[in-house]
């Protein structure tokens, strides 16, 4: 699948399903992933139960509902690579969305996540 096309192309509703050490699960709704290349992406998180989460267990899920087709979709099994740092890189990576959520001043992390495994909305093979 190449993530970079289909997340240029659609629109929807994504969420990030994570879990802690002891595996208690969390769901949270997340925007489009920023496309790192073609087998990581990244998502920009404040310090909530997400972020917390995968610092004890770095395995997530995400789900990406296409708006406007029933059934149509991905899921993104995804596994931490790293975090980024750098302001000016992450302004870089950022900049790949065009609509951005309101500021905060609270601390945020851009988590970069190896994409392990790729899979439709619907079924066991391969998206």
């Amino acid at each position: 699948m190449n993530l970079t096309e289909y997340f240029t192309h659609r629109t929807g509703t994504g969420i990030l399903a994570t879990s802690d050490a002891a595996g208690r699960p969390n769901a949270a709704v997340y925007s489009r992933p920023y496309i790192i290349d073609e087998h990581t992406v990244a998502f920009s998180m404040l310090e909530r139960r997400s972020y917390a989460n995968i610092r004890a267990n770095p395995r997530a899920a995400y789900m990406f509902l296409t708006d406007g087709r029933a059934n149509e979709g991905v899921r993104l099994y995804l596994e931490v690579a790293g975090e980024e740092t750098d302001p000016d890189r992450i302004a870089a990576i950022k900049a790949q969305h065009t609509s951005t959520r309101t500021r905060s001043d609270a601390p945020r992390h851009l988590i970069l996540f190896k994409v392990v495994e790729t899979r439709p909305l619907i079924g066991d093979g391969p998206a």
